[in-house]
């Protein structure tokens, strides 16, 4: 089991949070963490923006009427 210090909401205050045992097969990159304090558990979930294209939009021309 890996551990990391995080904030339990629970217990207010920096506690060590450790991975259980996963059987999703996730491993080492399991998302899930329980507080060794009090037992909440959380998610940590990591979020990559989508990147901007670098190919650039054609000009839209309006024609008047």
């Amino acid at each position: 089991m890996s551990e990391r210090e995080l904030h339990c909401d629970i217990c207010g205050s920096i506690q060590p949070f450790e991975a259980p045992p996963c059987v999703d097969g996730h491993g080492a990159d399991c998302p899930e963490r329980a507080c060794t304090g009090c037992g909440a558990a959380i998610m940590m979930v990591v979020s990559i923006a989508p990147r901007r294209s670098t190919r650039r939009r054609a000009a839209v021309h309006h024609r008047a009427a």
